[in-house]
């Protein structure tokens, strides 16, 4: 699966993390570039270590717990679930989308990805076809301490506690955090662009991975971990690492199918993630993404054929498979990438073929199976 993922990158920038969404193990975990670490077995001469050191591309940063990225329109989901949670919002209120959001009485637009919006938009269509309007509106209703208390429940903004040290706790914001950090009041803007995983908001790769889990299996949010046993060196006894909790998410069975059936659909024809996910004989729920890198004018349009590779949005995806058995969680973040569903989605969907199928990518050679053995989509 590391070498699937792998291949799937090439040479962009990013990091894949897969879980098993009953235990929290970690299934693959991956940040690109990577590097050969024996260099340093005997001490990495001055000349290996500025040429990882000095990198452009930051090799050394171990992006799937270190590098915290705009979760973008993946946190739509979730967003979509506190909107339920709090009674704001029913899977049938209907919103009318002009492609933009404004406050009463200001001439800013808050303007949704589609110029010309898509009319009228439930909250099934809002993340079958990623309406930011709709996530505009419901963030300015929630508001932004709502949205914190929520979205922390699943992990935002505070770490893991994977089995591995130096994982970053994002940021999930809130009235409280700002002032903390700068000082200043929080703004009604501030709140609407946190809707669409924008602003303040940073997560990491892996807290993605866990809170897509959590979705995935009904509300369990499980530590995240690689090591599956332990052996004694003196004994030879081997200790099972048991699966942790870490907490239980208040997730009515009726208010997730809600998503979880929106979620299916994108990966159907007319969803945002069809093209990768054609043709799969078990059920996929996903969520594309884009985040945004550098602020775009008022007027203007996003071109990336414009912007340095640098500045360009990354692509983000989160998914979870067979949907109505979930046994895999994958959250996918391809740097300067673009849209989640083209760059992203290939990449989750021939891990997910791998590991439910036994399927290989044609251009990968045949490897030993996991000792698990492949597990089959019912």
């Amino acid at each position: 699966m590391q070498a699937i993922a792998e291949q799937g990158f090439g040479n962009r920038k990013g990091a894949l993390v897969a879980i098993d969404p009953q235990t929290g193990g970690i299934l693959a975990l991956v940040s690109m570039p990577e590097f050969d670490p024996n260099l340093f077995i005997d001490g990495i001469d001055s000349t290996d270590w500025d040429s990882l050191n000095n990198s452009p591309d930051h090799p050394l940063i171990d992006r799937a717990l270190r590098a915290a990225y705009p979760e973008g329109s993946t946190i739509k989901p979730f967003m979509a679930l506190a909107g339920l949670h709090y009674g704001v919002r029913k899977p049938e209120d209907t919103i009318y989308d002009p492609g933009f959001f404004e406050f009463p009485g200001s001439s800013h637009r808050y303007r949704d990805w589609a110029p010309n919006g898509h009319g009228n938009v439930d909250m099934h269509r809002s993340i079958v076809v990623s309406c930011d309007t709709y996530y505009y509106r419901l963030a300015n209703d929630l508001g932004i301490d709502r949205m914190h208390d929520y979205l922390t429940q699943f992990g935002f903004g505070q770490k893991t506690g994977i089995d591995l040290s130096g994982e970053l706790a994002g940021v999930s914001p809130s009235r409280a955090w700002k002032a903390r950090i700068s000082r200043q009041p929080w703004f009604p803007g501030e709140t609407v662009i946190s809707g669409i995983g924008q602003g303040y908001n940073l997560a990491t790769p892996l807290q993605l991975a866990v809170a897509t889990a959590a979705l995935a299996n009904g509300g369990t949010v499980f530590k995240p971990q690689l090591v599956k046993s332990v052996i004694d060196s003196q004994t030879g006894l081997r200790k099972t690492i048991a699966p942790v909790v870490m907490r239980t998410i208040n997730l009515p069975p009726e208010q997730r199918q809600v998503i979880v059936d929106a979620m299916i659909d994108v990966t159907r024809p007319g969803g945002t993630a069809a093209a990768a996910n054609a043709g799969a004989p078990y059920l996929i729920a996903a969520k594309t993404g884009t985040a945004q890198v550098v602020g775009i004018k008022q007027n203007e349009k996003y071109n990336a054929a414009k912007l340095e590779t640098g500045h360009r949005d990354h692509a983000v995806y989160i998914t979870f498979a067979p949907a109505d058995h979930p046994k895999i969680a994958i959250a996918i973040l391809v740097e300067n990438g673009g849209h989640g569903g083209t760059a992203a989605a290939p990449i989750a969907r021939a891990l997910m073929d791998y590991y439910l199928l036994g399927k290989l990518p044609n251009s990968l050679s045949p490897t030993p199976k996991p000792a698990q053995g492949p597990v089959h989509a019912d």
